[in-house]
């Protein structure tokens, strides 16, 4: 199908537009980006140069996509935003490039970013990641898949937020999140699985419960971290999952989140 394009929108010339993308009124796309088949554009969004969008993204009213970073370091550099298919970029959402020569913003499959969202330069979010209202990452965050970050909440710069994680509202992020884990407060602490999402997305009642005797394990028993971790290694070692985690906190250079002892794990 045909591109269309509202006349009052300022579309460059050395932009790619792909089969059946709408440009609505007040928009701006620089030369050097690219947009996929069936992506729509809305009212006074803009589209900034080294951008790539795949197939059916929709980019509501006054998203700013590919701007270049806050980042003192940055020097102009030939820096980029890749973007994937089927995403939701709410209104006023601002998607940074990366820094420094051929740094590089990536964004999965069928994400949905807020409104007010801010995803900084050299961020990595894999697919299927919720980002609620005025959430924020600093640069290189890396959150994995079936994530969800909480409104109003910030993740500190370098940190992971692991697959299927879930940040509650209002949380500062300071550690990495290991994946399946629910982390909340003012200054984040753990608070055993994400119990709702992993039922949500069809976990079995066996999984889930070796990631609850896991989470007791390496953050509740007071054994020594490594320990801990080499014992639900070896006890848990039928579920990939259980052994996701094991991985992820070994290979954290941040440090993981603590676990809040003043509650029960339910």
């Amino acid at each position: 199908m045909a591109v269309s394009i509202h006349p009052s929108a300022l579309v460059a010339a050395g932009a790619k537009l792909g089969q059946d993308v709408n440009i609505g009124p007040y928009v701006c796309i620089d030369d050097e980006v690219e947009i996929g088949d069936g992506t729509r554009v809305d009212a006074f969004a803009c589209i900034k140069r080294y951008t790539r969008l795949g197939r059916n993204n929709h980019v509501f009213s006054h998203a700013v996509v590919g701007e270049i970073p806050q980042d003192l370091k940055f020097n102009q550099e030939r820096s980029r935003l890749e973007i994937g298919d089927g995403n939701s970029i709410r209104e006023f959402a601002t998607l940074h490039r990366g820094t420094g020569e051929d740094g590089v913003t990536r964004i999965g499959d069928g994400c949905l970013l807020m409104a007010y969202c801010h995803v900084a330069h050299d961020c990595v979010l894999g697919s299927q990641v919720i980002m609620s209202n005025s959430a924020t990452l600093a640069g290189h965050v890396e959150v994995q898949d079936h994530a969800t970050v909480g409104g109003l909440s910030a993740v500190h710069q370098f940190t992971r937020i692991g697959h299927h994680a879930f940040i509650g509202g209002m949380t500062g992020i300071g550690q990495d999140i290991p994946p399946y884990m629910l982390a909340s407060g003012a200054r984040a602490s753990l608070y055993g699985p994400n119990l709702v999402g992993l039922r949500r997305q069809g976990f079995s009642n066996e999984t889930i419960g070796a990631l609850r005797s896991a989470y007791r394990l390496i953050w509740l028993s007071g054994l020594p971290r490594k320990e801990a971790l080499e014992k639900a290694a070896q006890e848990y070692a039928a579920f990939p999952q259980v052994m996701h985690i094991v991985d992820f906190v070994r290979e954290s250079k941040r440090g993981v989140l603590m676990a809040d002892r003043g509650q029960c794990e339910e």
